[in-house]
């Protein structure tokens, strides 16, 4: 079993990787990258080099190439001591064209072309449209080096980034007594309780561990994951922490910060975040803190998109296997009967009509008949908001179990082994509860696993129609933003549910059947 598990996991983890080289390929290779400012309101203001400079400058950020500026190529040099401040500020000037440059200037300009591109950089100067007098405001005269990057580099480049390990050498400057501290009464809460805390000093977070009184209970800031940076759906935030922090309006609470100061805020304080010199920089941050660790995230009323997704989707899970499963094995035991028929239409009215069409039609006469609320909201503590997109969802599941679960009873019921023992004497009830249901349930179980981990995912169409705040429109919000790097890291959140579901699936398939077994029998 642990090699079977070891094996499918490395053919898993090279299947994940071969989903995000494709998808890569497809956004990086073959979409046309101009397409990124179709909704931009501030590339639609500029022209000429202006535009030419914003331009690239978002095709970096945004990952397609590498661009480097002959002004930021200057900038290192004088930060590195090669040149002065007087050197820097005559070379950095270049004419309207080639023929204005200064000796200085051309000099400099002949290093910068041959070092990038014996980097494999193509060097781009686009001079600066002359009047003759004054040059025109669509800017000056502009000279960069660029290249695409590489598909494979940037393959490895995204990996070897997804997870991050906080140490005690983030912080760069000196700080005092730089390392790990335990202890078993977190200061975080000033009544001196049982609270076990892991905080570093010199670290990106303050609190590395701690324990609260919030699901799951134990938290963590030491390991990161990096799904990849955001720039249109929530712009310089990482898609994981998207999925992961909550939503709504500030939630207030009594806070004492580090320097003793109690006041009612939203200040998460297990989130303090390091930041050089900030405490100085502000008069507040000096009067609550007595550290650097000033940036910290705040206490919101709602849940986050996953939290949304889940808590619907694993009660909509719970509801469809709760009664598709039985109702498929009435349906198989009185087949061709009436309740078979009207089951059988209900199966058909799911599967014939769009989702979109059913979920609409609910909502009208859940809203109209049963006066349940229509649409989402995150501030409101009113339960039955929740009713109608889980039912939604949890309609066309118990249709597709009813379905499944009928014909791997029926199969069963016309087995061979069902045949030898009725003439064996076995009652109907006996060879239905040993026999038949045993043996029809095993492939239902395969799917458990993966409908419970994919409850995370969200439903897109379901939630759009809810105003569900949760994950299921996420990745289709990416695509119409081209917003490259929240589709890589939602296809990846994908990819990996996916495998994880079929291997646990095989795991739960071989406790149910003790038959499957994925060890190799010595000859």
């Amino acid at each position: 079993m642990t090699k079977y598990i070891l094996k499918r996991l490395l053919h898993g983890i090279f299947s994940i990787v071969i989903v995000i080289l494709i998808v890569m390929m497809l956004i990086f290779g073959l979409m046309n990258r101009q397409l990124i400012f179709a909704q931009d309101p501030v590339f639609n203001k500029m022209t000429g080099n202006q535009e030419t400079v914003y331009k690239y400058n978002r095709w970096k950020e945004y990952g397609y190439l590498d661009y480097v500026p002959y002004a930021e190529y200057l900038q290192s040099l004088l930060d590195e001591g090669k040149i002065d401040e007087n050197t820097h500020k005559k070379a950095v000037k270049i004419g309207a064209n080639p023929k204005k440059d200064s000796e200085l200037a051309k000099q400099y300009i002949d290093e910068f072309t041959k070092l990038y591109e014996s980097k494999g950089f193509k060097v781009i100067r686009i001079d600066a449209p002359d009047t003759g007098r004054r040059i025109q405001r669509s800017g000056n005269a502009i000279l960069f080096a660029t290249r695409d990057k590489p598909l494979f580099h940037r393959l490895y480049t995204y990996f070897a980034r997804l997870i991050s390990i906080d140490n005690i050498h983030y912080a760069k400057e000196d700080i005092e007594d730089r390392g790990l501290t335990f202890t078993w009464h977190d200061p975080y809460y000033q009544d001196g309780r049982f609270a076990p805390a892991v905080m570093g000093n010199g670290t990106q977070y303050k609190y590395l561990l701690y324990v609260n009184n919030e699901f799951p209970y134990i938290h963590q800031n030491l390991i990161t994951i990096n799904l990849g940076r955001s720039f249109v759906v929530n712009r310089g935030v990482d898609v994981f922490t998207t999925m992961t922090k909550s939503q709504g309006t500030l939630a207030p609470r009594t806070v004492t910060y580090p320097t003793g100061l109690t006041e009612r805020s939203a200040d998460d304080l297990h989130s303090a975040t390091y930041q050089p010199r900030s405490r100085e920089a502000s008069r507040i941050n000096v009067e609550r803190f007595d550290d650097d660790y000033t940036v910290v995230n705040t206490f919101k009323a709602g849940k986050s998109k996953l939290g949304y997704s889940f808590i619907i989707g694993i009660i909509a899970t719970a509801i469809a296997y709760g009664l598709g499963i039985p109702i498929g094995i009435a349906m198989a035991r009185h087949k061709d009967g009436l309740f078979d028929k009207i089951s059988t239409v209900y199966i058909v009215f799911i599967i014939a009509v769009p989702s979109l069409a059913y979920i609409f039609l609910f909502k009208a006469l859940g809203g109209k008949l049963l006066k349940l609320p229509t649409t989402f909201d995150m501030d409101s503590d009113n339960l039955k908001m929740y009713f109608l997109p889980i039912i939604s969802l949890a309609l066309p599941s118990i249709a597709n179990l009813m379905k499944w679960t009928r014909r791997y009873m029926i199969d069963q019921m016309n087995s061979d082994y069902v045949k030898f023992a009725r003439a064996e004497g076995f009652s109907e009830s006996q060879i239905f509860r040993k026999h038949v249901l045993k043996n029809a349930i095993i492939p239902i179980t395969h799917g458990i696993p993966g409908s419970i981990l994919f409850a995370m995912t969200g439903a897109i169409i379901t939630e759009r129609v809810y105003v569900v705040p949760g994950a299921g429109n996420l990745l289709t919000t990416a695509i119409n933003a081209y917003d490259n790097y929240v589709i890589v890291g939602v296809t990846l959140f994908y990819a990996t549910l996916s495998v994880v579901s079929l291997i646990m699936g095989d795991i739960l398939m071989s406790l149910v059947d003790p038959r499957i077994t994925y060890t190799k029998k010595a000859r």
